[in-house]
Formats: C-alpha cells, sequence, structure tokens
C-alpha cells in the first residue's frame, strides 16, 4: 500500500528558491533606499549564501555595509566586486568614497581616477582631480 499523504516537513518554513533570493535582493534594493541598511544586508546575506558568484548582490550588499558606516566590510565586497569586474567604474568610485571615508587618501584617489577613466562622467572627473 503506497502513502500518498504528503509528507511534513520538520521545518516550518520551507528553503528559500530562487525566486526567494529575487524577492529578497529588490526588497533590500528598497530598504537600501529608504536609509535602511541594515535590513538590507540581513536580507543580502542569505541571497549571497545562495549565490555566492552575484555580483549584483555583492555590489548592493557593499553599498548598504557603506550606508551603515561599516567601511571594512564595505570595502571587502567592492574589492571582491572589483576581482571579477575590474571595469566596472561605480565600484571604482564607490571603493574610493569608502577609502576616502577611512582616511586613506592615496589609496582613494587611486580608484577616483580609475573610476573617471573607464566612466568620465561629471561625479567622477570632479572626484579624480586630476588637476592636482
Amino acid at each position: 500500500m503506497s502513502d500518498t499523504t504528503p509528507h511534513s516537513s520538520s521545518s516550518p518554513n520551507p528553503p528559500p528558491s530562487p525566486e526567494t533570493h529575487v524577492i529578497d535582493y529588490r526588497a533590500a534594493e528598497q530598504l537600501l533606499a529608504a536609509r535602511d541598511p541594515r535590513g538590507a544586508v540581513k536580507l543580502l546575506d542569505s541571497v549571497i549564501a545562495a549565490h555566492p558568484e552575484n555580483t549584483a548582490a555583492r555590489l548592493l550588499r557593499a553599498r548598504a555595509f557603506f550606508a551603515a558606516a561599516q567601511l571594512r566590510p564595505a570595502e571587502l565586497e567592492f574589492e571582491l566586486v572589483l576581482e571579477r569586474e575590474p571595469d566596472n567604474a561605480f565600484a571604482h568610485f564607490a571603493l574610493a568614497r569608502t577609502y576616502q571615508r577611512s582616511g586613506r587618501h592615496e589609496q582613494a584617489r587611486k580608484h577616483f581616477r580609475l573610476a573617471a577613466a573607464l566612466d568620465p562622467q561629471p561625479e567622477y572627473m570632479a572626484a579624480a582631480r586630476f588637476e592636482d
């Protein structure tokens, strides 16, 4: 006789699905926009645990760490993004801002200039201070 009744799980919540991770990523974007970077980090931790190769999630988590003034974790995430995408102008710019906030001005200048060289938008060009 076969058992056709569904088996109950010992945990009340099913494991997260890829759709759950997309929802969490989008919710983290909204939390960061609403100035809740710690809430964003919390959501992104599970997304990154399931998809450590996801550069977009890592970049968003780096931004959230920066917004929460967690500069060392932000620095590590921005550096990881740049290892994977060395031509990411925004990541160079954001890493430079992180270095600047940490008082590491020479490192900041290098990444401001890389950002401006990769994407000469006005904000990056002004931060690069090529005339100095």
